[in-house]
């Protein structure tokens, strides 16, 4: 299932979903150089993002946390896409410097359906989302 999102970030990626309730703050809320959440209480908490399709409604905090998704990217440890339900400025930023592909704002409710586990393919320069399984 094809869904139409907002491009963000051109690129494409496929990978795991890795699914938050919680926004996400990159700087003190994950570790750059594991890729492991470390936000006390976040519903992702001890859990790694690298390689996942990282799902989640939009990031928070301080504008470090670009520097932060670089650096990850750096380490190995990033996610390999982001689908924001919608995307903020520090999670944008950090996108288009670590070359991660991105979109939000999907079609309909498309957003909701992504569970943990499934497959998805993430086109930024399409501005789409694919749910494979």
């Amino acid at each position: 299932m094809q869904i139409k999102a907002r491009s963000i970030c051109n690129g494409v990626a496929e990978g795991e979903a890795l699914v938050s309730a919680d926004a996400i703050s990159f700087f003190g809320g994950v570790d750059p150089k594991t890729g492991v959440v470390q936000e006390k209480g976040h519903s992702l908490e001890g859990k790694c993002i690298a390689g996942k399709v990282l799902v989640f409604p939009r990031g928070k905090g301080s504008t470090v946390g670009s520097y932060v998704m670089l650096q990850l990217k750096k380490n190995g440890v990033a996610p390999c896409a982001i689908i924001n339900e919608e995307a903020e400025p520090i999670i944008v930023v950090g996108a288009i410097i670590a070359r991660i592909p991105m979109v939000d704002k999907m079609e309909g409710s498309a957003y909701a359906r992504i569970t943990d586990g499934v497959r998805v393919e993430v086109d930024g320069t399409r501005g789409t989302a694919e749910i494979k399984n």
